[in-house]
């Protein structure tokens, strides 16, 4: 609770401080109810809406280098997943889902459609809801690529390293947390000591709540990797030459079986590429997001 009220402090300190960003941009944040719960949310710009879904061990901080350049050209949003940074914790006996919340969320915000650009786990949610509420989605951008109900050798590797996550924020709390999820999933794929830093001093604000409680979220059935194919919006999977082998095992899978997907590969950087190299990556997914459709 102390950790959550400092976070919402420094947001507020951080508005009253960003006022003449705000007024360029129209920047506003908020609480958006969702079932048993809420969600923490800011948005800014204006034209087509795009949502910015983090990653996890995180919070909507995960997307500072696209936030603002984004939203010169379109209505940005960025929240945190429930159980992350200033949305609510998930409650024991009810369940819910993500990207039912994503939904909430739009509603919350008379957001029809939106293009959705989710990175690692928020790429995840990202095709659980184009899946989920084909109609409210206006393209989609995987970035360090994850669609649930796929596995390879590479993918159930990366499980298996996350038991150690487990095991070190259930005894060592959020910065062990932290610290083991980029010692033990993220380590060979960092290159840049700066995002190497940033990775971790925002994880270890987090509750890691998800990682070390009963699990209460509801997955989509079918799964999303099993209904790929149906899916007709343009996709854009975003990878690099370093990421996860998990990732790339994932990028070979989209690309391979949804009916629209594009590949584009950024070189010297890894999993954490929006991060490490801000300026290509954004200008790569700006010229996706306002491609003529």
């Amino acid at each position: 609770m102390i950790q959550k009220f400092i976070i919402l402090v420094f947001a507020v300190v951080s508005f009253l401080f960003g006022c003449e960003n705000a007024e360029q941009t129209g920047f506003r944040d908020g609480i958006a109810p969702v079932e048993n719960g809420h969600l923490y949310y800011q948005i800014a710009g204006s034209g087509d809406a795009v949502v910015l879904i983090h990653g996890n061990a995180g919070d909507h901080r995960h997307w500072d280098n696209q936030f603002e350049r984004f939203a010169s050209r379109f209505t940005v949003i960025r929240y945190d997943v429930r159980g992350w940074g200033q949305s609510a914790d998930p409650v024991i006996g009810s369940p819910y889902s993500n990207f039912s919340d994503l939904a909430a969320l739009l509603d919350h915000l008379d957001v029809e459609s939106a293009h959705i650009v989710g990175w690692s786990m928020g790429s995840g949610i990202a095709f659980d809801f184009v899946t989920a509420y084909p109609d409210r989605a206006r393209s989609l951008v995987s970035v360090g690529p994850w669609v649930f109900g796929y596995r390879t050798e590479a993918i159930s590797k990366t499980f298996e390293q996350a038991g150690a996550v487990v095991e070190a924020a259930s005894e060592g709390g959020a910065e062990a947390g932290a610290n083991a999820f980029v010692d033990y999933i993220l380590a060979d794929t960092v290159i840049d000591e700066s995002a190497d830093k940033f990775i971790r001093a925002v994880g270890s604000e987090s509750s890691f709540w998800t990682w070390t409680n009963p699990n209460q979220e509801l997955s989509l059935k079918p799964n999303a990797a099993s209904q790929l194919s149906s899916l007709t919006i343009p996709i854009l999977v975003v990878t690099a030459e370093h990421d996860l082998p998990a990732c790339h095992d994932m990028a070979d899978f989209i690309i391979s079986e949804a009916q629209n997907a594009h590949r584009t590969v950024l070189a010297d950087t890894g999993h954490l590429m929006h991060i490490e190299k801000p300026d290509e990556f954004n200008a790569k997914v700006v010229e996706f997001l306002a491609a003529p459709r």
